[in-house]
């Protein structure tokens, strides 16, 4: 990947400067190969006992590895017609119901091993904890788990085949008003020797808010944005998002860079993936830059998404030297223009990870009327 540098308008004395970005995590964040098209991570954890274990996987050694080939796969079958043009609702369930409200969608599970799997459905409790979604222990409860089930619950999947299974979600009628978090999950064990069992498992974010009228607004404000640079001294911009409306956020976006020194631009970087804004929360985006890019000054415009909501804001920053640090520049907003996505990839990927640890891949919930979606597993 070559990013070019150069000013809007060419002329006698104009220069470029390209510089080629790392691949890494730290430097351009890009999103896996084929995340749209295939957004599955598998879990594997390895322990004699589940149950009684402390942390999000039960204390056991846990590695989030994108599943390719030879693992289990899952994904939703169906998507709400009302939210077509909704990113985040092709990636996860979001839905509103009234208390006594009952939906169904349904699943497929994969078995991509070259052996029959036993594969368990099942719901299980999660929350959002510092910006991320985490999915809890084993078959961890809470309320919306509860109140969802998955049929069959379990079934034999010979090797290369699928299954499909309908998630069931029944509000009861004094349900407390509230938006609740859990994911529905496909597992699969299997003996590890010496008493250890490895268990794999992916699993669809659920994200439902209960409550009379319609849903809740979804809103955030981008309320600062600050330069500064990483230990190995790659500058970064950090904008600081606060979650104003009444449901969860998940947050992607770009930033863009114009009227630099001597009338350089550059971008749009993708923000670093994986933040999300619990409701009334604030946290930090992060984009992170190419050791080339001048300390500026830098007219800095960037520009995040969750679903259907967009917020745009700008500030002029300029890039601390190594060890030094810059406060926080006050954003304004500015108005949302589109843009044609990058040739190859979506305009807006998000991430489909569970707090990093568990994995959890979406494609979407919510309304009566729905369509199918043709999403290929490859």
């Amino acid at each position: 990947m070559r990013l070019r540098i150069k000013p809007p308008i060419r002329g006698p004395g104009s220069r470029s400067l390209t510089v080629r970005a790392p691949s890494g995590p730290a430097g351009f964040v890009r999103p896996p190969p084929r995340l749209w098209r295939r957004p599955i991570l598998r879990v594997l954890a390895a322990g004699a006992v589940l149950a009684g274990s402390a942390g999000p996987f039960g204390g056991l050694a846990a590695q989030a590895a994108r599943v390719t080939e030879g693992g289990v796969g899952l994904r939703l079958l169906e998507a709400p017609v009302s939210s077509r043009d909704d990113p985040r609702a092709q990636l996860y369930i979001v839905d509103h119901l009234k208390p006594g409200g009952v939906i169904r969608r349904r699943i497929e599970v994969s078995n991509g091993t070259p052996s029959s799997q036993r594969i368990g459905l099942y719901a299980g409790a999660a929350s959002i904890v510092d910006g991320s979604f985490l999915g809890a222990a084993g078959h961890t409860a809470n309320d919306l788990s509860s109140w969802t089930s998955v049929r069959p619950a379990a079934r034999a999947i010979p090797a290369g085949g699928r299954l499909t299974a309908t998630v069931t979600i029944t509000v009861p009628a004094d349900a407390p008003p509230g938006e609740q978090y859990a994911a529905v999950w496909a597992e699969a064990s299997s003996a590890a020797g010496a008493g250890v069992t490895q268990i794999s498992r992916v699993g669809i974010r659920m994200y439902v808010s209960v409550g009379p009228g319609g849903a809740p607004a979804a809103d955030f404000t981008i309320d600062s944005l600050t330069a500064g640079r990483t230990a190995d001294q790659r500058p970064t911009v950090t904008a600081s998002v606060h979650n104003t409306g009444g449901r969860a956020l998940d947050m992607t976006g770009t930033l863009q860079l114009l009227g630099g020194p001597g009338g350089l631009s550059a971008g749009p970087f993708p923000a670093s993936l994986g933040t999300t804004l619990a409701i009334k929360d604030t946290r930090p985006v992060t984009v992170v830059l190419d050791k080339q890019i001048p300390d500026g000054p830098w007219d800095a415009t960037i520009k995040l998404r969750s679903g259907l909501r967009e917020r745009s804001a700008q500030a002029s920053l300029t890039f601390p030297r190594a060890g030094q640090s810059a406060a926080p520049t006050a954003a304004a907003a500015v108005p949302v223009r589109a843009e044609p996505p990058p040739s190859g990839r979506p305009g807006w990927v998000y991430p489909a990870a569970i707090g990093g640890t568990a994995t959890v891949v979406a494609v979407a919930a919510g309304a009566s009327k729905l369509v199918l979606l043709r999403r290929r597993l490859i």
